[in-house]
């Protein structure tokens, strides 16, 4: 469920880097919180063992990156942001864990038994 709310506000985040050319400081912010989700998400598809999903996601904290930032052509920045907003959005989808087996506090204990 974490995970989840985290890949929506990454889809948020980005749809605001989207719209926020004209705002320097908000675009780094949100830089970082697309870049942290990609880190997050990275670390969940590696739990699975889906590496194909880990080196996307690993392209899409590098672009993102606010510490060391690529810099982009208009062009490129929209269409770096269209890949990560649909990588995201794709995610939701199919990284979704596998749901485990809960099982009963019952202890392993066989009425009629007894010591000696």
């Amino acid at each position: 469920m974490l995970t989840k709310a985290i890949k929506w506000s990454a889809i948020a985040a980005l749809i605001g880097v989207a719209l926020s050319r004209s705002l320097p400081g908000v675009g780094l912010a949100l830089q970082l919180v697309v870049a942290t989700a990609a880190v997050v998400v990275l670390a969940q598809a590696a739990k699975m063992g889906r590496y194909v999903w880990m080196v996307l996601f690993v392209i899409a904290a590098c672009l993102f990156n606010p510490v060391f930032p690529v810099p982009f052509s208009s062009y490129m920045s929209s269409l770096a942001t269209t890949f990560a907003a649909l990588l995201f959005f794709f995610s939701l989808e199919l990284l979704k864990p596998e749901p485990t087996l809960v099982t009963g506090g019952i202890p392993n204990h066989t009425p009629g038994r007894k010591s000696l």
